[in-house]
């Protein structure tokens, strides 16, 4: 057989835990995460990191492995992955991976895109201006600076141009490089040493808004406001730049109540899920399924691919 990777995408709040955990024992296999919120030891309850029992039910990597205060990347987890992934294979042919991160998803399916080292400076500066300035600055810059990837970027992920992380990105990478930012996209993808199977799970916007707004009430009946507040005095670190501790650092700044800013993380946590389905519904290569599907249906769907492989 030949090594294959089952990736379970979606939403956040759609169930791709249990759905991974359900292929893992089925499949024997272990279950890597590209959820990029729950790479850190830190961020626990507001990042819907798996139970104990979850985690107990089946061997998982890059679960809080690393800290708010260390740099991670997409790329720091491609590599990892990367070379992870043969091991596992030698174990057994099959292995899932599981996560949201639209990004961090194409990054092991596809490969990344090869940018040069920038001086970290030009990020504080840029961070500084967007204070002062707001994201229009950083729209105006790449505008001027790469006015072709500005355009399709308005037509093709406009999204992206409200993302004050990602603006900050493109811009930080033209002044560092003296390039534009396209110049360093690759084209087309490249061909990994593994077949891969993509699992989506999805459900009627209605549904998954209940869904985001129950977890999200859960999240603070079990504590995610103490652990906010743990967190308050290193706000400032990219890591927790994130839907559930933004909200709560604003409330203890006295901006918000603590009732608006769980409408707050409800709100953006729905804006959040429309922008992953956007991301993943980008992809021919998905097989879709209702998020209430029973782990029999999609394990026919890859016991045929793997038939077929």
């Amino acid at each position: 057989m030949n090594p294959t990777l089952i990736v379970v995408v979606g939403p956040t709040a759609i169930g791709k835990t249990a759905c991974a955990i359900a292929l893992a024992q089925q499949f024997g296999s272990d279950i890597i995460s590209c959820d990029s919120r729950q790479f850190f030891k830190e961020m626990r309850i507001g990042t819907a990191v798996p139970s104990p029992d979850e985690l107990a039910a089946a061997p998982h990597h890059f679960i809080q492995h690393q800290s708010i205060h260390v740099p991670y990347s997409v790329s720091d987890f491609e590599k990892a992955t990367l070379q992870l992934l043969p091991s596992l294979f030698q174990k057994n042919p099959i292995q899932i991976m599981v996560g949201g991160s639209g990004l961090y998803v194409n990054a092991i399916l596809d490969g990344l895109d090869e940018f040069p080292a920038i001086d970290p400076a030009i990020r504080s500066q840029l961070q500084m201006m967007y204070k002062q300035e707001g994201l229009g600055y950083l729209q105006e810059q790449l505008t001027q600076l790469d006015s072709v990837f500005y355009q399709k970027l308005a037509s093709e992920n406009p999204q992206s141009l409200q993302n004050p992380q990602r603006m900050m990105r493109y811009v930080e990478v033209c002044i560092g490089s003296g390039m534009p930012y396209s110049s360093f996209l690759k084209e087309g993808t490249i061909t990994r040493p593994f077949d891969v199977v993509c699992i989506g799970l999805e459900a009627e916007r209605e549904v998954l808004n209940q869904r985001i707004n129950q977890r999200v009430e859960a999240m603070m009946q079990e504590g995610l406001l103490a652990e906010v507040a743990q967190l308050y005095v290193q706000r400032s670190l990219n890591a927790l730049q994130t839907v559930g501790y933004s909200e709560l650092f604003d409330h203890f700044d006295g901006n918000c109540s603590l009732d608006e800013a769980v409408q707050l993380i409800q709100l953006h946590t729905r804006q959040f899920a429309k922008r992953q389905m956007t991301w993943f519904k980008k992809r021919s290569d998905i097989h879709w399924f209702a998020h209430n599907t029973e782990c029999a249906a999609i394990s026919s769907c890859i016991n045929a691919h793997l038939g077929s492989s």
